[in-house]
């Protein structure tokens, strides 16, 4: 396995892509990790190099604040548009970065490729839920709008990729709705509601975001403009929490106390809502493997990002996928 990272990409880049990539590479040895960038930064931070770990040089970065086509278009040596043609070329099975979304999400349809008969790609992070297993969302904000084929194209993508990463022999399908009654929900969701029951899933009908995080569900089909909604509300919501309960405990000695014995048990709920324990988002419907860190990806997240995809390479997931999508279109 061969996998791009863009060393780059993310807040605290390059030193924590630069960390992850090196624990990841002493982790998984069979596994060959190219990190792409400013070579003499890259190096810098290195305090040895295994053999299985390389240095792809690209003179440019990406911006958080640039415009996404346009960078892609005219930053041609940034670390990221580099790490996508060498998924591109062949010269890397999958790339992972922890950058600007929407540049990511242009770049991997400038330059990687959207996957034949699939007609928008989907961000599929993970949310974390209270039983710790989580539940794949799609998509959580590469397209803005979508059609009722589209949340169906979701669907199968998503519920292959559960399959394949998590082991999930059956993954149950949900329909992000302001109802669980088959007749609920705008235009879209009423079009897409029967395509998803006779799609080739195991679907559970209509979910409603308050049961979201009890795991009603193992992959949760929208909109992007819903779905990012849903996923920054979520994580405002478990920031304000945090943020609360640290001004509780630390009030007075009393509520210090209280804080040492309940520490165990909140560290555990803390973990759970973690982006760090999942890595990655992929990017569903494109040619190569291309997965997205959180911007606020350390050490740890980044290293977790390459085991999650090298379990998506080992299950040939972008081909088991694009025979799928293929197989629907012959049949139609």
């Amino acid at each position: 396995m061969r996998i791009a990272i863009d060393a780059m990409g993310g807040d605290h880049a390059p030193k924590a892509v630069v960390e992850g990539a090196l624990a990841a590479a002493k982790e998984w040895p069979d596994t060959s990790i190219i990190l792409v960038g400013p070579e003499d930064a890259i190096r810098a931070l290195l305090p040895e190099l295994p053999s299985n770990l390389s240095i792809r040089h690209a003179s440019e970065v990406v911006e958080a604040e640039d415009e996404p086509v346009k960078a892609v278009r005219r930053k041609k040596d940034s670390s990221m548009v580099v790490a996508g043609r060498l998924v591109k070329e062949n010269e890397a099975d999958a790339m992972i970065s922890a950058g600007n979304t929407g540049a990511l999400m242009a770049t991997g349809l400038l330059v990687v490729g959207r996957m034949e008969g699939i007609e928008r790609p989907a961000l599929a992070p993970m949310i974390p839920t209270m039983d710790g297993k989580g539940v794949l969302a799609l998509d959580l904000g590469a397209n803005m709008d979508a059609t009722p084929e589209n949340l169906l194209q979701y669907a199968i993508m998503g519920s292959m990729y559960r399959q394949a990463v998590h082991g999930m022999a059956k993954p149950r399908v949900g329909l992000l709705n302001v109802g669980t009654e088959a007749a609920k929900g705008n235009e879209l969701t009423k079009a897409a509601y029967p395509l998803l029951k006779e799609a080739p899933i195991h679907f559970v009908g209509n979910v409603e975001a308050r049961d979201v995080l009890q795991a009603e569900c193992d992959v949760l089909v929208c909109d992007g403009f819903v779905g990012n909604i849903l996923l920054k509300s979520l994580e405002g919501t478990a920031g304000a929490i945090f943020s609360v309960l640290k001004e509780e405990f630390t009030k007075s000695f009393l509520s210090k106390l209280a804080a040492a014995v309940l520490k165990p048990g909140l560290s555990s709920f803390k973990k759970k809502l973690d982006y760090k324990e999942h890595g990655g988002a992929p990017l569903l419907g494109l040619k190569g493997l291309v997965m997205k860190s959180h911007g606020s990806s350390d050490a740890l997240a980044v290293k977790n990002g390459v085991r999650q995809t090298r379990l998506a390479l080992e299950h040939n997931l972008v081909g088991a996928i694009s025979s799928e999508i293929a197989n629907r279109k012959g049949a139609e």
